[in-house]
């Protein structure tokens, strides 16, 4: 990222204060491990600096491969986290899926998933939609999570064209608010509901008006085709081309099968392509994410994991539609 300017900075300290202490819960005896890379040293240190007024030890761990493929070394070393109790995965891409993390997650280790790409060359911990209530957004993923869990088949519709069906028999949701206790341990920046579909069984249209993932916004909507779970088409529009090449840098066609469906629940957050994070989490937004799916509940391996977000959906549980171009329609919680 650029230099930290003043006022960047206290948005930083913020966000970085938020994370230690409303997401956290960092107790002093807790050993915690931040993984960042050299680009986002300036800004995980601040983030170094706000866990330690919670833990006596913070250790900050440097890896040298940046991108996508940032996770195949945590794949190759599962037991790299053993020694800690906190684990904050703070590079450029999510190491969620990974073995290391499903090795600590299953040791009953706290892990939290911050990947900090942007497009805009601000730090995503200076974003204001890190500032979502977790408590509000605990409520609105169990409200959904009560009709999704119930249900067999996902439909989603838009005014654009998107027709598409999702089978998820016998797996339930989860969510993510940023809160590590109310994930038990495991949680993401990321406040959305997911859940880890069956990996063959998506079939339809869409129409991707929304972001990209890492590689940024959409300029002009263009048409997917999936069949038994995997992408056949993709329109040769710009965008289009951008995914493809994307697509294929992984050199893995398993990366074009279908393995999370997710609904984002931040009122705080924008999908506007500046960062993946915020995109997925955005009130209003559904994504499909291809790929790996093991940390969400899934059966499906792949060399990594990637969303594409869409606008304004109506979303269906079997028969009953729970949201309505993008809004909740069933009954929402109520705070106070």
């Amino acid at each position: 990222m650029e230099q930290i300017d003043s006022v960047q900075n206290q948005e930083i300290v913020r966000g970085a204060n938020i994370i230690a202490q409303n997401w956290l819960h960092l107790k002093m005896r807790q050993k915690v491990l931040i993984v960042s890379s050299e680009i986002h040293l300036a800004e995980v240190q601040i983030l170094k600096n706000a866990c330690m007024e919670y833990s006596l030890q913070v250790d900050l761990m440097v890896v040298e491969e940046r991108g996508k493929k940032v996770g195949v070394f945590f794949d190759k070393n599962e037991r790299i986290f053993d020694d800690y109790d906190v684990i904050i995965g703070a590079t450029d891409y999510s190491l969620v899926t990974t073995r290391a993390v499903r090795r600590a997650i299953s040791e009953g280790k706290k892990y939290l998933s911050l990947p900090l790409s942007t497009n805009d060359g601000r730090s995503m911990l200076g974003y204001s939609f890190l500032q979502m209530d977790t408590k509000k957004s605990k409520l609105m993923a169990n409200v959904i999570k009560k009709y999704v869990d119930s249900a067999t088949f996902l439909h989603v519709t838009t005014k654009r064209g998107t027709d598409i069906s999702f089978r998820k028999k016998g797996r339930n949701a989860g969510f993510f608010n940023g809160d590590v206790r109310d994930g038990k341990g495991f949680s993401s920046a990321s406040i959305e509901l997911y859940v880890p579909i069956e990996e063959d069984q998506t079939e339809g249209v869409v129409y991707l008006d929304g972001s990209l993932g890492y590689i940024g916004a959409v300029r002009k909507p263009f048409r997917i085709e999936i069949q038994n779970g995997k992408i056949v088409f993709i329109e040769q529009t710009e965008d289009g081309k951008r995914l493809r090449e994307y697509l294929e840098s992984f050199e893995d066609e398993r990366m074009y099968t279908a393995g999370e469906f997710g609904i984002g629940l931040n009122s705080y957050a924008k999908c506007i392509g500046n960062c993946y994070i915020e995109d997925e989490s955005a009130y209003g937004t559904y994504h499909i994410g291809f790929g790996r799916n093991l940390a969400l509940g899934g059966a499906y391996e792949a060399s990594g994991h990637f969303d594409l977000v869409m606008l304004e959906p109506d979303i269906y549980t079997d028969n009953r539609k729970i949201m309505e171009r993008g809004r909740v329609i069933v009954p929402e919680p109520q705070l106070y």
